[in-house]
């Protein structure tokens, strides 16, 4: 470093970073779980984790119905030939679980004399079926599409799923809920003619913008993928490439945030956009993805009937997953807010303390109120002392504390907490379910209290 300056700088970063570590506040908030009898890399979703998973799913469950997608499911295995067709298998395989065999079949080749290594080249080449643990959505959203006729009327077909799909990750790159084996994947698809392309992508930067608007993820740029003009590697019309380019420029612009071009980092099948996030610590992640495919219809066939009649091959596919996987994206809010979830992603919004036994009774009926309401709400009427139940809770970082004593059983009030330390004394108690009801509909960024 080039004084102590930058050096203390430098430390600070990084002792924030450990305090800040989603493996070390993960355990302490009782968020996921990682087992070895289970395997490396597969998350247990434990009940804490579970509902800022399921919130999540909520929200954007939410904002997909109001652009017209349709929810789909799809199993978590799919015979080889589907991933020959698309192509992640055999090209990508080191990166996947190996194939499953009928159990049957093996016992026949095991007579026959057949050597794994036999038997991993005749997967390869078509000639032995197995299935495989479904590495992307994507081919199984194709089918579904594929399934039944499409119109111009139908277009553009909009597929949602919360998918998980499996990885076979090195066990060196294996980390926390970051990089893991098997990850949920906010994912969608979209089946549009050339003219939609454009007004799709736009609608998907619009969906990343609300859900970055909502959660208080304000620095971030974007990256436009582009082909590299020296290769020719890439596939489809040079002219509908310049026409998608020029697609993902505008969308990009549309944003009113810094973006760049990547010349050479679009797939060989389509241009992309990737939504770069800059964390407190000033670590940039890569959060949000919009992909555009030439292939897949070629691949799979894909058609629909166009205005004359015809059957019209010209049908694209958007790939898009604004939170990545949930996974890689509750590790990363985990780590933004220091695990202070906002009121409606907390998994405990409301922890009500009892100073002495004789406030239970109270305790259930301020319970009662904030549960009709809709609201997470835990209650601690043990014996230990008051200030120990705080420094108990504190740990897990509900939303608000409420303690309750003789004023407030007398009253019908609260005295509430914030995470801060912040407290705020005779709160009517109906003022404070309605307060906190409003908070969490509203989606708000942070506990009153907090703000």
């Amino acid at each position: 470093f080039a004084d102590k300056k930058q050096l203390a700088a430098h430390l600070e970063r990084m002792e924030e970073a450990r305090k800040r570590d989603h493996r070390v506040l993960g355990k302490q908030l009782r968020l996921f779980h990682i087992d070895e009898k289970v395997g490396q890399g597969l998350i247990l979703w434990t009940p804490n984790g579970a509902v800022v998973r399921q919130e999540l799913m909520n929200f954007i469950g939410e904002e997909l119905r109001k652009q017209g997608y349709h929810q789909v499911f799809t199993p978590h295995i799919g015979k080889l030939d589907l991933y020959r067709t698309s192509g992640h298998f055999p090209y990508y395989q080191e990166s996947q679980y190996t194939p499953v065999v009928d159990r049957g079949q093996l016992h026949e080749l095991a007579e026959e004399g057949c050597t794994c290594g036999e038997l991993a080249n005749r997967l390869d080449d078509g000639e032995i079926e197995g299935y495989l643990l479904k590495p992307m959505n994507c081919p199984h959203h194709i089918q579904i599409y594929a399934s039944e006729p499409h119109s111009y009327r139908d277009l553009p077909v909009r597929l949602a799923e919360f998918g998980t799909v499996y990885r076979w990750e090195q066990s060196g790159e294996i980390s926390g809920m970051t990089r893991v084996r098997g990850f949920t994947q906010d994912d969608a698809h979209l089946f549009v003619t050339e003219d939609q392309i454009a007004q799709e992508v736009l609608g998907c930067i619009e969906l990343v913008q609300i859900i970055f608007g909502t959660l208080g993820m304000d620095d971030y740029r974007v990256r436009v993928g582009l082909r590299d003009p020296d290769s020719t590697k890439y596939v489809g019309d040079p002219a509908r490439w310049d026409k998608a380019e020029q697609a993902c420029r505008d969308a990009a612009e549309s944003l009113g945030v810094a973006w760049t071009e990547e010349p050479g980092e679009a797939a060989f099948y389509g241009p992309k956009i990737d939504i770069q996030f800059r964390t407190l610590l000033g670590r940039e992640e890569s959060m949000s993805t919009i992909q555009l495919d030439f292939a897949a219809k070629e691949r799979f066939g894909l058609s629909y009937t166009d205005e004359t009649g015809s059957d019209n091959s010209e049908v694209f596919v958007i790939h898009r997953a604004p939170l990545s996987t949930h996974e890689r994206f509750v590790a990363f809010l985990t780590e933004h807010w220091a695990g202070n979830f906002p009121s409606w992603l907390s998994p405990v919004q409301v922890q009500i303390i009892t100073i002495s036994e004789k406030h239970k009774q109270y305790a259930e009926q301020v319970r009662e109120a904030l549960e009709l309401a809709g609201v997470r709400v835990r209650v601690d009427d043990s014996d230990n002392t008051i200030g120990k139940k705080i420094r108990t809770h504190r740990k897990i970082r509900p939303a608000y504390m409420v303690i309750l004593g003789d004023d407030e059983m007398s009253d019908r009030t609260v005295s509430i907490r914030g995470r801060g330390g912040n407290q705020k004394n005779g709160v009517s108690l109906d003022d404070f379910v309605s307060d906190v009801f409003a908070e969490i509909s509203n989606r708000s960024r942070e506990p009153s209290l907090d703000e």
